[in-house]
């Protein structure tokens, strides 16, 4: 276990560029605002982050991709810059299909009423809900590094909690986590990612900041709570509540060396809720973005070229 976060910021590699070019705006919601970034003039491309991160983990990606498309880095609700709402009892207030409202309401007001969606992990997650709720919107989806959220939770093994302990740790009720994670929130966010070698990636020290940053917010802690709280009870509501697949292209991509190929069947959970997907794994391990962005890109921009 690493003892100290200062050591691992200050043996982080600054990254060549981070976000050149991309304008910073806050985007007005209902209840709050949307915090992104944007750059480019070709057809909208929304890229949404996962946990524990925030926009920012699209450093290296998103550049070339706005070579090609416009492309719009929020911050999920309760992360990062982005707005973090009242907690709810029934955790409503963090699900899928709430926070996917928030992304729906910032892109109406830039003007973006189709578009195609990248994302990974939690952003991945809303991602599928807003391809469900608003297939008229998704023009094309690819995902990294997930497979559906209900069929995790329904095929899960021991071995999987293992290596996904957060995945039961912060569904506790609160203010358990958030306490425990309160008392050293940097501590907890990397030894949590570096001490399991499912999670350990090359974090530029521009974005390793910033993450680390917006969990110095004990409203961050609480809100990435509610989003896990949430997934394990009412988005696998909106998830039973379903009777059709979702039909877009989706393209799924997941990590050789990541849990995901170890305990699951991606492919195969993805065609039970989707018509049309395709995909393989990528030689790495859960932060694809960051650890492989040129494979990313090598898978993404085909696909997105052939978008309807």
């Amino acid at each position: 276990m690493y003892k100290d976060w200062r050591a691992i910021i200050d043996n982080a590699v600054p990254a060549d560029s981070f976000f050149e070019g991309f304008e910073e705006v806050r985007v007005p919601v209902a209840g709050g605002h949307v915090f992104c970034r944007i750059k480019g003039f070709g057809p909208p491309l929304l890229l949404l982050h996962g946990y524990p991160q925030t926009s920012a983990m699209w450093h290296q990606i998103a550049p070339r991709l706005a070579e090609e498309y416009t492309v719009i880095c929020p911050d999920l609700r309760g992360y990062g810059r982005s707005s973090k709402p009242a907690s709810m009892p029934d955790h409503s207030s963090y699900s899928k299909r709430a926070t996917a409202g928030d992304i729906l309401a910032a892109m109406d007001i830039l003007g973006h009423k189709h578009f195609l969606v990248g994302a990974h992990d939690r952003g991945a997650r809303v991602a599928h809900r807003m391809a469900a709720d608003h297939p008229e919107r998704v023009r094309a989806l690819a995902i990294l590094d997930i497979a559906p959220t209900r069929e995790m939770y329904a095929n899960a093994t021991s071995a999987f909690a293992a290596d996904y302990w957060h995945w039961y740790w912060l569904i506790r009720p609160a203010p358990f986590p958030e306490t425990m994670i309160g008392h050293d929130p940097r501590g907890f966010w990397v030894n949590k990612l570096y001490a399991n070698p499912v999670f350990k990636a090359p974090f530029a020290r521009q974005a390793l900041a910033e993450y680390l940053d917006a969990f110095d917010d004990p409203d961050t802690i609480r809100a990435s709570c509610e989003d896990y709280r949430a997934a394990y009870s009412i988005d696998i509501d909106h998830d039973d509540a379903e009777t059709s697949r979702i039909e877009m292209p989706l393209l799924a991509n997941w990590g050789a060396n990541g849990a995901i190929e170890r305990h699951f069947d991606c492919l195969a959970l993805w065609r039970e809720r989707a018509s049309n997907v395709s995909g393989h794994n990528l030689p790495g391990g859960h932060f694809l973005a960051e650890e492989v962005p040129a494979n990313v890109l090598d898978a993404w921009l085909p696909f997105f070229a052939k978008a309807p």
